[in-house]
């Protein structure tokens, strides 16, 4: 424990006698010019060039669901969906069965889908 106290005791010596009153300006001088000066050259450095259309990766349209009412139900199904949940969108084209309302879909003996939020439980 002595030795440790002893090397502090150096270090701080010289510390004191290297920096004097004019090190501290100094050092803080040195810092502000070092901040200004990384602050230029972030500013010099070419910004990114807007990446072209040509160079956009390829469209992808969403796949649209035939619209053709108000809710969308599978014909071996149980249930009926919003055209917007995603139950409705795991309906193949050839399997949907469209109704105009929640009414017609529960007198054809459909019920509403428990994760479509909105339809009527």
């Amino acid at each position: 424990m002595r030795n440790i106290q002893e090397y502090w005791q150096k270090i701080k010596g010289f510390l004191d006698a290297g920096i004097g009153d004019w090190g501290l300006v100094a050092i803080i001088f040195l810092t502000a010019l070092g901040s200004f000066g990384l602050g230029r050259l972030s500013a010099l450095v070419e910004a990114r060039p807007p990446v072209p259309l040509t160079m956009s990766p390829e469209k992808s349209s969403p796949a649209a669901l035939a619209m053709g009412g108000l809710v969308v139900a599978a014909w071996s199904g149980t249930v009926y969906y919003y055209p917007w949940c995603s139950g409705a969108g795991n309906i193949a084209l050839q399997n949907q069965r469209w109704f105009t309302d929640e009414k017609s879909a529960q007198a054809a003996g459909y019920r509403p889908a428990k994760n479509c939020k909105g339809l009527a439980q």
